[in-house]
């Protein structure tokens, strides 16, 4: 399905899935907003976020996409965007320090459309990072981390977040390092749901809707009231 375009900044947040721009503070940024079921709407929308954009990541990768998938299946509204110099968004990659500020710039977007929505947020690999570093002072509801990069990054450091957070981690992942991120999950406190996927690699080949059904099964008990 073809979004509908909208124009930049819409007032509301669309009744289809719609594509536009929002004003980012280094240019525009290219965004899709998707609605679910009217039959299993729920008073919350998930903005999500993608992996690294150096390595060709974008709002359209396959498990970015089922993420989208699964939490709109379970009665949420989503929002994916672009990165700063990713497709059609302005600017240029900044590391994971821009790329925080737009998706703050997104956040106040949501929240001034759907003030009164759970807040939640997602992300894969490089967008785990970005939503995980986050969480916290954008005060979201819920946190999905999709193999967090916890060996290419200074996880120790983060502010964490104390509300319901799921990590999901392939066992065979050829990219993030799978003992680096268990070893840093059993270091914390409070530790988050997690989903390990054996015989999984990075991009989940094979496996998306096993993702799909290891996501839902787990955040179905943290799901906002129904619309309406």
């Amino acid at each position: 399905m073809t979004p509908i375009a909208f124009p930049n900044d819409p007032d509301q947040f669309p009744g289809e899935e719609a594509s536009f721009a929002l004003q980012g503070p280094a240019g525009k940024l290219e965004t899709i907003t998707s609605v679910a079921d009217p039959a299993e709407a729920r008073r919350g929308v998930a903005v999500i976020c993608h992996p690294n954009p150096v390595q060709g990541g974008t709002m359209h990768n396959k498990v970015v996409t089922m993420v989208e998938r699964s939490l709109r299946e379970l009665g949420v509204d989503t929002v994916r965007f672009n990165f700063r110099g990713t497709g059609a968004s302005e600017g240029s990659y900044d590391d994971g320090n821009g790329e925080s500020d737009d998706l703050a710039a997104v956040v106040r977007w949501v929240r001034k459309v759907r003030p009164g929505d759970a807040l939640w947020l997602a992300g894969f690999s490089f967008g785990s990072y970005v939503s995980l570093r986050n969480a916290v002072v954008l005060k979201a509801d819920a946190l999905i981390s999709i193999a967090p990069p916890a060996d290419r990054y200074a996880f120790e450091t983060l502010a964490l977040p104390q509300c319901p957070w799921l990590v999901v981690m392939g066992e065979e992942d050829e990219v993030v390092e799978p003992k680096k991120v268990f070893d840093w999950i059993d270091s914390l406190a409070k530790k988050p749901e997690l989903v390990r996927m054996p015989e999984t690699g990075h991009f989940f080949h094979r496996r998306l809707m096993d993702l799909r059904g290891a996501i839902k099964h787990v955040v179905q008990d943290w799901l906002p009231p129904k619309r309406g």
